[in-house]
């Protein structure tokens, strides 16, 4: 059943190797051949490293990628990537260069993610393979202002949710059965901070809430019946640390009661995503809640018998088979990863599985 009693986010610590031929790409030194040759050798490799550890969702790692979002964002018809810009603003830290721009009328026709997905089903064989895409609202919210050459919102929005029905039914003929929505941007709503800069760029918390919710739901108005579809929410990940605070309150009626997504990936790891009580909102006994309790940002084991304690706890407010467990987040959202070892990633996921054996079986 997916998602998996044992799932995780998506994206892995980049290996030596890629990383040292990303650098000589981009300094010109190789081919972009040459670079693909190098992704597909560890990505294959990946795929049996995620089978040897029992992970049953299988994804590249995003090893393709240089930002878990803008890559594919840029992609898309009308839409550009430039490095002209600082990048978003984490807790004590300044991302580097790079964001993306509305230069077009926003649409999809090809996309090399769909390729990447092909290579990825090709050789996982017969285990699922999982694609991750960042959510609609990222290209809402994550774009600085002035970087979008539509006068006319409402617009935007339709064509962005056209392109992102057209961008889900191409995975769907790829032979994806899992995707996955990642969203940071429902973030903005969890703390007054979050509700100031929004207010900033003349949007109303409220309103941007049933914004968001339309967006996920009109993308997903049309989608295949045997395709399952779940979103990550968190708040931020790059090099171990975050982007925004607060628990999921205010926007708890319309996450956990208003989005036709079939589970939902959160963030749970620590105080900053506050009580599990939001979840008596959930009100579907089919969505799954995929509880993030082990954190992807070091590679210390938590306690186990403290994370079956919150298991029960939300188990509380949720059914224990409506749950699973996860890491909070993937282990690399950009390609400079997190602070930890590929070991210690890998025995956090073997942590994972030996937990949810241990309570689901």
């Amino acid at each position: 059943m997916i998602p998996f009693r044992n799932d995780h986010v998506g994206s892995f610590l980049r290996p030596a190797n890629l990383s040292q031929a990303r650098e000589q790409y981009k300094s010109g030194n190789i081919t972009y051949e040459e670079l693909k040759a190098v992704e597909d050798q560890e990505i294959i490799r990946l795929i049996e490293k995620q089978k040897e550890n029992s992970v049953f969702a299988i994804t590249d790692g995003e090893f393709r990628r240089s930002w878990w979002h803008f890559d594919f964002l840029g992609g898309l018809d009308g839409v550009e990537l430039y490095e002209e810009i600082d990048g978003p603003q984490f807790h004590n830290m300044q991302t580097r260069k790079g964001g993306i721009r509305v230069v077009g009328k926003v649409d999809f026709s090809t996309h090399p993610f769909v390729e990447h997905f092909k290579f990825l089903k090709k050789h996982a064989g017969d285990a699922v393979a999982k694609q991750t895409i960042p959510s609609p609202n990222m290209l809402l919210y994550r774009l600085e202002n002035g970087a979008n050459i539509y006068t006319d919102r409402e617009q935007f929005l339709q064509d962005t949710i056209a392109a992102y029905q057209k961008a889900i039914q191409a995975f769907y003929d790829a032979g994806c059965r899992y995707l996955q929505l990642d969203d940071t941007a429902w973030a903005d709503l969890f703390s007054e901070a979050g509700h100031d800069k929004l207010r900033a760029k003349g949007l109303e918390p409220a309103e941007e809430l049933k914004t968001m919710q339309r967006m996920i739901n009109e993308t997903l108005a049309h989608k295949p019946t045997d395709l399952v579809v779940t979103m990550h929410i968190c708040r931020g990940n790059y090099k171990s640390n975050y982007f925004s605070t607060g628990g999921y309150d205010y926007a708890s009626e319309v996450i956990f009661g208003g989005l036709n997504v079939d589970g939902l990936f959160l963030e749970f790891d620590d105080e900053r995503s506050g009580s599990f009580e939001p979840l008596k909102y959930v009100n579907r006994t089919d969505l799954k809640i995929v509880l993030g309790l082990i954190t992807s940002k070091t590679g210390e084991l938590e306690n186990k018998e403290q994370i079956k304690a919150r298991i029960a706890e939300a188990a509380t407010y949720v059914p224990l088979d409506q749950l699973c467990l996860s890491p909070q987040c993937g282990f690399s959202s950009t390609e400079e990863g997190n602070i930890l070892t590929e070991e210690q990633q890998w025995r956090k996921l073997r942590y994972v599985r030996e937990i949810a054996e241990e309570v689901w079986n």
